[in-house]
């Protein structure tokens, strides 16, 4: 068996390779390199044209990474399978291949015009071959024996630096997707406007992808079609209508697949649907969130080939979190309409609260009624009303609070109103009115409802009030610059289908201020935790005490206001004043 040859090194390409290796080691981006190894080939081997091929492992082809010399819009295009050509052979041999004649050679690839010698050499890196260092030249015969034993050598000493540099420059591509993965997710999320999210996704793929077709399909409420919601054709925005059945084309197999789909040539792809004459190439990415597909990314190109694995993994990737974002942008969306709604339903039901309040105060010859009213919601569940009574000056008056807060309590505390005033017509006595409400309400019973309530009869010309309560603070008297409740108390209205009710009846004076009143007066507390309190609505009161009742109202209402400065209302706040006029005597 034939050893053989060895090629003869001088001792200056022994001192050439030395630099080779140090190039090699001092460097781990790839394109630097691959200039310096154009730069040091040259330095002994004087080509016309150079080529540095990449090897792809998962489809088997070789593609140009570095040229010198070859056109460049071929050099872009060229996929050599692994045999074919001189390089596939230089691969598949895994040794080097010289054609000093390449018109007699019927595997040859002209790349390049007016070539006729070439040589290529197998990059051999750990064992694995991951390219080919080719030279070509325009004379027959421009290669000998001693080039590819040369260039063999050559090849040793960079393949393992190439590898490293194509290992980091993934790896520090990577990290750069993670990086602008991580920042794109950041943004995405603080958008909650749809149509400015979906620009927003349109102008983030651009640096991850340089499209020049792209679209946001989402899936209609039935499920069974995706709607265009963003396009954009070259840059330019652009309205399309169509909807595509899910299942059919690239994006419709895409949504019902739940993978993605990507087509090198759209012409030989049966899915294939043609909407854009231009499209040589597509990539479809299925938007899925919580594992449901709610709709796609349509990425095209005008160049066959364009989109690879690389995007489809980084795109994917993208895609989870636009899936999310585009999900959060459309619940907070619909939650905004549905508050607005729901802030329109509400003005509507606090304007028909006051409308249900006394359109205005009764006008007596011996007294003044002033009230005052804030629900502690938009609407709230606290009611009053002045009723009149056949008689001159006879008015009933009713203060109630309805259990539990906003819109149902403002909607039993309108019932009660109702009944209260179709009672009226029979004008029963206060505690009459209250065991009559009490009947009406336990015919339509509502579980966890009932109302307390205070109903008062004032007599004008006789200065006389009649006094019966259902569960309110008891209401206070004023005479002569001293505070009594009046003992009336009682169970609230609704609990029970019978209930009576005591009644209290005094003759007022001139200067006697009658205080009816919900807890959400008394109960209001400060920021300390502190309660209003019984004590200090007396202190008001007597501070205004030779007021008139509507002033003494609002003095009220603002102490109370004052009390709780930065604390939320907890209840609703009603009270009624009624002052008879004149000056008090003191005895």
């Amino acid at each position: 068996m034939t050893t053989p040859t060895q090629p003869q090194i001088s001792p200056a390409f022994d001192r050439y390779l030395l630099e080779v290796a140090d190039a090699v080691n001092t460097t781990l981006d790839l394109n630097t390199l691959l200039q310096r190894i154009a730069e040091m080939l040259k330095r002994f081997l004087d080509y016309e044209i150079f080529a540095i091929l990449l090897l792809n492992e998962k489809t088997q082809e070789l593609r140009v990474r570095f040229q010198v010399g070859h056109p460049p819009e071929v050099a872009e295009r060229i996929r050599i399978k692994v045999g074919q050509g001189v390089t596939g052979q230089a691969v598949l041999r895994r040794e080097a291949v010289l054609v000093n004649d390449v018109s007699a050679e019927q595997n040859f690839i002209n790349s390049a015009p007016g070539v006729h010698s070439e040589l290529a050499v197998p990059l051999i890196a750990k064992n694995k071959v991951i390219g080919v260092l080719d030279v070509e030249a325009a004379q027959a015969n421009a290669f000998t024996d001693e080039h590819k034993q040369l260039l063999t050598l050559f090849a040793s000493r960079i393949a393992v630096g190439i590898e490293n540099a194509r290992l980091y420059t993934q790896v520090a591509r990577q990290a750069r997707q993670l990086t602008l993965l991580t920042e794109i997710s950041r943004e995405l999320t603080s958008i909650l406007n749809v149509d400015q999210l979906l620009q927003r996704i349109a102008d983030l793929v651009t640096r991850i992808i340089d499209y020049q077709m792209f679209s946001i399909l989402l899936v209609d409420p039935t499920g069974t079609v995706l709607q265009h919601r963003f396009s954009l054709r070259f840059k330019e925005s652009v309205h399309l209508k169509h909807e595509i059945p899910i299942g059919q084309g690239l994006v419709g197999h895409a949504a019902q697949s739940g993978q993605a789909v990507l087509a090198p040539d759209v012409s030989k792809d049966p899915r294939y649907i043609k909407a854009n004459p231009e499209t040589r190439s597509e990539l479809c990415i299925p938007l899925i969130y919580k594992d449901k597909v709610i709709g796609v990314l349509d990425i095209e190109h005008t160049r066959r080939g364009y989109f690879n694995e690389d995007h489809v993994r980084i795109m994917t990737t993208m895609a989870a979190q636009v899936a999310i974002a585009i999900e959060n942008a459309t619940l907070y969306e619909r939650i905004a309409r549905q508050e607005q709604r729901l802030e329109h339903d509400f003005a509507l039901a606090r304007e028909l609260q006051f409308r249900l309040l006394p359109p205005k105060l009764p006008r007596l010859k011996h007294a003044e009624v002033a009230a005052r009213f804030s629900p502690a919601r938009q609407i709230g569940g606290d009611l009053y009303d002045f009723l009149k009574y056949s008689g001159h000056g006879n008015i009933g008056i009713a203060v109630g609070d309805v259990s539990g807060k906003g819109a149902p309590a403002a909607i039993y505390a309108a019932l009660v109103s109702g009944i209260t005033r179709s009672h009226c017509a029979e004008e029963p006595s206060a505690a009459g009115m209250l065991e009559a409400i009490n009947l009406s309400l336990a015919e339509r019973p509502i579980d966890g409802q009932y109302v307390s309530m205070i109903y008062a009869l004032w007599d004008d010309s006789q200065r006389h009030l009649q006094v019966a309560n259902s569960g309110l603070p008891r209401p206070l008297h004023l005479r002569d610059r001293k505070f009594t409740e009046i003992p009336v108390t009682g169970l609230p209205i609704g609990l029970f289908s019978s209930a009576t009710y005591d009644e209290s009846n005094l003759r007022a004076k001139p200067g006697d201020v009658f205080l009816f009143f919900s807890d959400g007066i008394t109960d209001a507390t400060s920021s300390a935790g502190n309660m209003f309190g019984r004590g200090r609505l007396e202190k008001v009161v007597l501070k205004n005490a030779d007021r008139s009742a509507d002033e003494i109202a609002q003095a009220i209402f603002d102490a109370v206001s004052e009390h709780a400065t930065g604390v939320e209302a907890f209840d609703d706040q009603t009270i009624v004043v009624l002052k008879v006029k004149g000056t008090s005597v003191k005895k």
